[in-house]
């Protein structure tokens, strides 16, 4: 069975496809079950949940909540992390008024981030963006507003070149924080909402993870064991971006704790991977029991 529970759609994130587009995608890789996991929406669950039992996809509901998170043990150093949450109810209230105030924060948070990038781009004489240019990207959003979708507008305007650089010249130290969500008020979020929360790529070298922390997949669980276990369900143990080592740590952790194993491609369609990494067919177990 082909199994991809992280994928974020254009609809309502930062992807790269509509969700109709990758229902479709999912149907041709023979995609069993799946989840899209937009950053803090549900907006497109509904739809997507039509569209994938339409295509004989069994379907899970899914949303990506980003976290600041501290412990102790590393001089409180806040990180950002993700977590996957799966199976709510679409309609709970708590959930949905949240999510609304994410959306608004993103817009802020986006505004302040083209203040900071004019006041570098003033410096070398790049023209300025204006309130036009916020509106063209918010437009190309279609769904929450990130950082991402800022460095594509800049290679559009021809000021860089790819992500990459304009993430290293410009939006790391042009950076706003994001709204800061415990973990805790994540955890609860969900779980009043009657779902299940599991913590995403926990040790993605280029991404929100522990990694930023300590890079030892030991001290990694340890975090966990010390700070986390009470607030999850669940680890994502399979990702595109993870090495053997980092899959058997995790897999043989969740055991451990008896906690269910997830896994997903991470898929914003550029390059499309979705249904690429391989997870084991008891995954689905899990959710379908």
């Amino acid at each position: 069975m082909i199994i991809d529970l992280h994928i974020h759609s254009k609809t309502c994130s930062d992807g790269n496809l509509p969700v109709d587009q990758i229902i479709k995608e999912a149907k041709t890789r023979n995609i069993r079950l799946m989840s899209i996991t937009d950053h803090d929406s549900i907006g497109c669950q509904a739809q997507a949940r039509t569209l994938a039992e339409q295509n004989q996809i069994r379907y899970i509901n899914g949303v990506e909540l980003n976290i600041s998170f501290s412990t102790p043990d590393y001089n409180n150093k806040i990180v950002s992390l993700d977590l996957l949450g799966y199976q709510y109810d679409l309609n709970n209230k708590q959930l949905q008024k949240k999510l609304e105030q994410l959306s608004q924060h993103r817009e802020e948070r986006a505004e302040k981030i083209l203040e900071k990038l004019n006041t570098e781009f003033k410096k070398e004489d790049i023209q300025a963006f204006t309130k036009d240019d916020l509106k063209a990207i918010q437009k190309s959003a279609d769904g929450a507003l990130g950082r991402p979708l800022i460095a594509d507008y800049m290679i559009k305007k021809g000021i860089v070149k790819d992500r990459k650089e304009a993430f290293e010249k410009y939006l790391v130290a042009c950076n706003v924080a994001k709204y800061p969500l415990s973990l805790g008020e994540a955890s609860t979020l969900v779980r009043n909402a009657g779902g299940k929360v599991v913590i995403a790529h926990p040790n993605d070298p280029y991404g929100t993870s522990l990694a930023k922390l300590t890079k030892s997949l030991k001290d990694q669980t340890e975090i966990i064991e010390q700070s986390m276990l009470p607030y999850i369900d669940g680890i994502e143990c399979w990702h595109s971006r993870n090495t053997p080592e980092t899959t058997e740590h995790y897999t043989r952790f969740s055991k451990k704790h008896n906690l269910i194993m997830t896994g997903g491609s991470d898929c914003h369609q550029n390059p499309i991977v979705m249904g690429t990494v391989k997870i084991p067919d008891f995954v689905a177990k899990q959710f379908l029991t």
